[in-house]
């Protein structure tokens, strides 16, 4: 079996982002339940304080049930340009240690700090510094889990949460990962999870006396990666050259519309999206829509073209393909859909689209 390359992987993952910034802001708000979303029944939470998650609300809940759960709870409109402002300030800090730096959000990142610009001498170390200087410099708190990949990286800066630092080491990594849960694997969803219930495997202990073939039987070519994970292999890089941030539009229903009754609802979610490609000069090569049913199940259907989309138009044409391509469940009624561009390029020259 190959080795992982020996790398140093931080992951940064601010403490109830949203929230936090409004109670820095609003310190009377301390200790209360506080959500941070639109007041709108038909709103979803985007974050919840940990005192508002005790009453089991959480992010991705609509605002109409979180009230239910908890009457008293405190419901904040998000500032999202005050949100982008901070993650600015934070990736000020992460670049003072090292350039490799993939953001996975506005308040989550990787960082690769094999070697470090601060010459400190062990990835703990530069974790501890960067959530010194967060708090410093913003206020707010960080939780941080330092290993040899992103995989388990990622694992280990929810262990101690909030404001914790947890550091697994290349010779702790097998009994770190022995009982860790299998949803807690990159890339097992709710399906998958419930295939590896029905062959009884719960932890990845229990795949690890798994043979690959086995593996690759039951989940095809991810098994190969379900492999690597169970012995706590990860090769990915920290991608510090990703391709820029999608742009995107949305909108919530004040009722549930099925697929066919939206029809003209996609033309001012396409032209918002034109407009800011515009504004930011930029070109987009892939397309994605977005469509959230009314027990809030999300369905995605996005397409990558070789050439830029040259005009509105095309952009137009692009959504309406991925609709006419879309596997509708007639019976399905929706509450949201989107629309989103990635794969952005500056618009330094203009080249003609094939859709063939």
């Amino acid at each position: 079996m190959s080795q992982p390359p020996l790398r140093k992987i931080i992951h940064i993952d601010m403490d109830a982002f949203y929230a936090s910034v409004e109670l820095r802001d609003r310190p009377d708000l301390r200790g209360l339940p506080m959500i941070v979303a639109h007041d709108h029944p038909r709103s979803v939470v985007t974050t919840a304080t940990y005192e508002a998650r005790q009453f089991g609300l959480r992010s991705a809940m609509s605002v109409a049930l979180a009230k239910k759960k908890c009457p008293q709870v405190v419901c904040i409109e998000p500032d999202f340009s005050k949100y982008k402002a901070v993650s600015q300030q934070l990736h000020q800090i992460f670049r003072q240690y090292t350039d490799l730096i993939e953001p996975l959000s506005l308040d989550e990142a990787y960082l690769d700090v094999t070697q470090n610009f601060k010459q400190l001498a062990s990835a703990t170390e530069v974790a501890e510094h960067i959530r010194a200087d967060i708090f410093r410099e913003t206020e707010l708190t960080a939780s941080a889990g330092v290993a040899p990949n992103k995989f388990l990286a990622k694992i280990a800066s929810d262990w101690n949460k909030p404001n914790g630092l947890c550091v697994v080491k290349p010779h702790q990594v097998q009994q770190f990962i022995q009982q860790l849960a299998l949803e807690k694997l990159p890339g097992v969803g709710k399906v998958t999870l419930q295939k590896m219930h029905a062959l009884s495997w719960h932890t990845i202990a229990d795949i690890q006396v798994v043979e690959e073939a086995e593996l690759i039987h039951h989940f095809g070519k991810f098994g190969r990666q379900l492999f690597l994970y169970a012995q706590g292999i990860d090769h990915r890089k920290v991608q510090h050259q990703r391709e820029r941030q999608q742009i995107s539009k949305e909108i919530t229903f004040e009722k549930d519309y099925f697929l066919n009754e939206i029809t003209e609802k996609w033309q001012p979610l396409i032209e918002r999206v034109w407009q800011q490609l515009q504004y930011k000069k930029m070109y987009a090569r892939g397309v994605q829509i977005k469509l959230k049913t009314s027990d809030f199940k999300t369905l995605q259907h996005s397409r990558s073209f070789a050439q830029p989309l040259r005009n509105a138009d095309e952009f137009k044409l692009a959504v309406m393909q991925l609709l006419q391509e879309f596997n509708d469940d007639s019976t399905l009624q929706f509450r949201l859909i989107g629309v989103g561009v990635f794969a952005l390029e500056e618009a330094s020259e203009r080249v003609q689209l094939s859709l063939i």
